[in-house]
């Protein structure tokens, strides 16, 4: 038996876009709406690369060249970046939760474009993980990763994350395109979310390095700050070399002492939050335990 917990259909649920002159303005605009407590079920903010490739994306070129000289008029251009936003639930609080949004996006120079591009991400927004397995066929390899830290630290591990990534295989002389966005935000903090995306090399294992080193740079900017190595991915064999590093020794302690109370035989995909103990793997995966500052 299974006991769930359901909920009416909302009676009505819009999603919306504004676009702000830079990603200083939009990251303002959007801390002040969590702390505003407004309630909203979709927030993101797309760094500027991150938009200019989500529209590049979009095809429909006419309508995205009308878009940019809209919006060029308006004084967004070029570092322009992309909010997106939901609002759900009865027709008067969707008023209510819109209407004090754009207020704030307002104050701090965004301007809404209503909800067609809101629209295409609702309908898209599974397809876009499909594109993974037509990238590898054409030679390319992409991945995502993320983080949580509080506002102050946003900015600046944001960009030591990308700075890690980008130039992370210049030494073979290739490309590593990196682009951002802040999603499941809070009033003290945000996740930064960020994808890459790479050339394969005709070897697997070469391939397999290349992602591996892009990977652990990433890591160490994200350890350097204080964030957690994973937000809402897990920790798993990837990220368990880094966790010591956000939980501490009295922390890690805590978990393997957790898991020896409620896994004493290691049964629960052992291994994934720690390393071996005393020649057993005594860590499992029933609770990730991931905070963040």
């Amino acid at each position: 038996e299974a006991t769930v917990r359901i909920s009416p259909l909302p009676e009505r649920e819009d999603f919306h876009a504004v676009f702000f002159p830079d990603f200083v303005s939009g990251q303002t605009a959007v801390r002040a709406i969590m702390q505003s407590r407004i309630p909203l079920s979709m927030l993101r903010l797309s760094t500027a690369v991150e938009t200019a490739t989500t529209l590049t994306l979009a095809g429909h070129e006419r309508l995205i060249g009308t878009l940019q000289g809209l919006l060029s008029l308006r004084g967004v251009s070029d570092s322009k970046c992309m909010l997106l936003f939901g609002v759900t639930g009865s027709s008067d609080l969707v008023k209510m939760a819109r209407n004090a949004t754009l207020t704030i996006t307002g104050r701090h120079g965004g301007i809404h474009v209503g909800r067609t591009f809101g629209k295409q991400w609702h309908k898209g927004r599974f397809h876009t993980p499909y594109l993974r397995n037509t990238l590898w066929a054409r030679g390319y390899g992409v991945d995502t990763l993320e983080t949580a830290v509080s506002w102050d630290a946003v900015p600046q591990t944001l960009a030591d994350i990308e700075t890690a990534l980008r130039p992370a295989l210049a030494d073979i002389d290739e490309k590593v395109h990196v682009f951002t966005h802040l999603s499941h935000m809070y009033p003290s903090g945000a996740s930064i979310y960020t994808t890459y995306l790479f050339r394969l090399a005709d070897d697997p294992d070469e391939s397999l390095h290349r992602w591996w080193r892009m990977k652990d740079a990433a890591s160490q900017a994200i350890v350097r700050h204080q964030g957690t190595i994973s937000h809402q991915h897990g920790v798993g064999t990837d990220h368990a070399p880094y966790l010591a590093a956000e939980k501490g020794v009295l922390g890690m302690a805590a978990l393997r002492a957790a898991l020896q109370q409620f896994d004493p035989d290691g049964l629960m995909n052992p291994g994934k939050l720690s390393e071996p103990d005393g020649g057993r793997e005594n860590a499992g995966t029933f609770g990730v335990f991931v905070s963040w500052h």
